[in-house]
């Protein structure tokens, strides 16, 4: 996993409310077996109509916003299911943060889990992101939103901004303990009884 320092970019943004995760990916889309991929299918009942031509008033299909790695939305972002994908879909596509009110608990957890960073602000303070399409500066060590004349500060969990810190996942986590792990192995052998 790609470690999350300091991201600047311009913001995407989808201005809605309750954006479930069916809507983040489809479930049709579900059946790849890796985690790559999954950028093509996102929001893709809004990107494409019916005979999968881009819809020329969804924000993805605008040029202005290629290339743009954070999210801009608003309240309970992630409800419905805890389909994993929806996470993965966000990163593929590019986006390291995406910023809202609220965001459902397990799309909040799974998006640490992938190396995306949920960042709850104030609703006041996403409004004025909204406003004014300025340069963001998303700042975990400092859990700070800069943008324009503001300083806007976020709440993270102290475990979970280190491992984005130090672009660790579940299996990079483990993995510091290789060393211990075969160890124990070792030493558990001299324990059981020989075949």
């Amino acid at each position: 996993m790609e470690p999350f320092a300091v991201l600047n970019s311009k913001a995407t943004p989808i201005d809605r409310v309750n954006v479930d995760t069916d809507q983040i990916v489809p479930k049709q889309f579900l059946k790849l077996v890796s985690r790559a991929g999954f950028g093509k299918y996102l929001f893709y009942d809004w990107r494409f109509d019916k005979d999968g031509n881009p819809r020329q008033d969804f924000v993805l299909n605008d040029p202005k916003y290629a290339g743009r790695q954070i999210l801009l939305t608003r309240d309970n972002f992630g409800s419905g299911s805890s389909r994993e994908h929806a996470a993965w879909a966000l990163l593929d596509y590019g986006f390291r943060a995406v910023i809202a009110p609220s965001f459902a608990d397990i799309f909040y957890q799974n998006c640490f889990k992938n190396g995306v960073l949920p960042v709850r602000l104030a609703p006041e303070e996403v409004d004025y992101l909204f406003k004014n399409d300025v340069e963001i500066e998303v700042d975990l060590a400092r859990q700070s939103v800069c943008a324009g004349d503001r300083v806007m500060r976020f709440e993270v969990d102290d475990f979970r901004k280190i491992l984005l810190l130090e672009g660790l996942d579940s299996i990079g986590l483990t993995l510091q303990l290789e060393a211990d792990i075969a160890r124990y192995e070792r030493e558990r052998q001299s324990f059981s009884p020989s075949a």
